[in-house]
């Protein structure tokens, strides 16, 4: 099994992570013998470094540093937020124009990850930046409520870096990304897997940028859509918003 590489050099390696695949061993399942930082040095021929984070079951880019010095270099970029990251995401509903959302979320713990972790802890600052790409609305009634249903792609930029952020973002302002089986609406999550197949939660880390570490040149890296992601956007014609020739904000690798 491999991993798809998106940017190599002498210092970083970047990938395109699939759902559903571990950054690293974890106490989430220790019976997993497949893990994105393994696949990515098996890759590369060399011991790599994560510095940050990328939940389970999101997809998209995955950074990695070469070394530890390089990497104590990023984790504190990411950490002062240094790093723009971009995401899009399926959601329920029609979520237009643009946003911030400042709201603070209390510590998410995991009953196994996190069993010795401070239940306590303050709430903590979250920020998320918004913008709506494109939306569809289907004459099909997932909710009693409603004769048709409403769905809206989005881009999200979150300025912090909290636990399933923009997950809890996302189902606070009564958006919830589709297929997220913990935040969001298990009505809209059954219709998607019913009739698109559509397995995973519908949320992709497309893009970083960041000052090289080493170099100090400006670095963009975009991580390609998969079939899943590829697929809906053509079934709801939302190719247009993704375009080359999109505003520049808006440009995504399908």
């Amino acid at each position: 099994m491999s991993i798809e590489l998106v940017y190599e050099d002498d210092w970083l390696v970047a990938v395109n992570k699939e759902p559903g695949l571990l950054v690293h061993r974890s106490w989430l399942d220790r019976h997993e013998t497949r893990f994105a930082m393994q696949l990515t040095r098996n890759a590369v021929g060399c011991h790599v470094f994560p510095v940050h984070r990328l939940d389970r079951p999101t997809s998209g880019l995955l950074l990695f540093a070469k070394s530890a010095e390089v990497a104590r270099t990023l984790t504190e970029d990411f950490a002062e937020r240094r790093v723009n990251k971009t995401y899009l995401a399926l959601v329920r509903g029609y979520l237009e124009g643009e946003g911030r959302l400042d709201y603070a979320l209390t510590r998410e713990l995991d009953d196994i990850a996190d069993q010795f972790a401070d239940a306590d802890k303050p709430a903590q600052d979250a920020v998320t930046r918004w913008q709506g790409l494109g939306r569809i609305e289907l004459p099909v009634a997932v909710s009693k409520k409603h004769a048709t249903s409403r769905y809206s792609l989005v881009q999200l930029s979150p300025e912090t870096g909290r636990k399933h952020q923009l997950r809890r973002h996302m189902a606070h302002l009564r958006h919830p990304i589709v297929g997220d089986t913990s935040h969001g609406d298990g009505r809209h999550n059954r219709f998607f897997r019913e009739t698109y197949r559509c397995e995973r939660l519908m949320l992709h880390a497309a893009r970083l940028g960041l000052t090289h570490p080493v170099t100090g040149e400006a670095l963009r890296l975009d991580a390609p859509l998969d079939e899943t992601w590829r697929s809906l956007i053509c079934e709801f014609g939302w190719e247009r918003a993704l375009a080359p020739e999109a505003p520049d904000g808006v440009k995504f690798a399908l």
